[in-house]
């Protein structure tokens, strides 16, 4: 079962609640699926149900399309937040960490062509790996921020911070606006472009900057 940690294995004293995630927040990553840029934060919510340590093997659906995998920056929420200001946002972020935005890609594309929600395609069980977080002892430059995900040792995403539509923490006060974030609450702030299909066998790594975290897995 999923708990939050730190990467020094201390264990975080935060429940577990909802991941909210944001879609197309790299223009990159739009074009390369064909998608609008969005003029404002596409926001969508992963159940807690869908959380498991990115460190256990990834189970893929089975029967349900294709898997692809999204690598994201993530974001532990350790004060609440209601309507905040950017200015507000640092001091409530407990930890940063790395995801994987699973999503059934055919699903979501039927999805969009309905006008439905993508939760169904993005919600499902073990549909969102995190990693253990970093303890936020200092203030980093959040707008240059660097991660690296890795495909059978390749290198397949790179997002950088400062290539996000909607910086992060601009991101946060705007999703605050809508609906308030809790203690233990996640939020995911977007893939860059070079996602792509899982198959058994591949083993997927993520770091965050050159050495403040590194997490691998293997796809089963």
């Amino acid at each position: 079962m999923y708990k939050h940690t730190y990467t020094c294995k201390t264990p975080v004293d935060l429940p577990l609640g909802k991941i909210v995630c944001v879609g197309r927040n790299y223009a990159a990553h739009a074009e390369e699926l064909n998608n609008p840029i969005p003029e404002e934060p596409l926001l969508f919510i992963k159940p807690a149900t869908a959380v498991v340590p990115m460190a256990e093997p990834v189970h893929l659906p089975r029967g349900r399309g294709s898997c692809h995998f999204e690598g994201e920056l993530a974001l532990l929420i350790g004060q609440p937040l209601t309507e905040a200001n950017a200015a507000d946002v640092p001091a409530a972020i407990a930890g940063l960490g790395l995801a994987l935005d699973l999503t059934l890609r055919e699903l979501q594309s039927d999805l969009k062509k309905l006008s439905q929600p993508w939760e169904k395609a993005k919600g499902f069980d073990g549909a969102c790996p995190l990693s253990p977080f970093v303890k936020l002892d200092w203030l980093p430059d959040w707008d240059n921020l660097t991660y690296t995900l890795w495909l059978n040792g390749e290198i397949r995403q790179r997002g950088k911070s400062n290539h996000m539509l909607t910086p992060i923490l601009d991101l946060v006060a705007y999703i605050s606006s809508h609906f308030t974030l809790l203690p233990g609450d996640v939020v995911l702030t977007g893939t860059p472009a070079g996602v792509g299909e899982l198959q058994v066998g591949d083993k997927v790594a993520m770091g965050l900057e050159e050495d403040w975290l590194r997490v691998e897995t293997l796809v089963v």
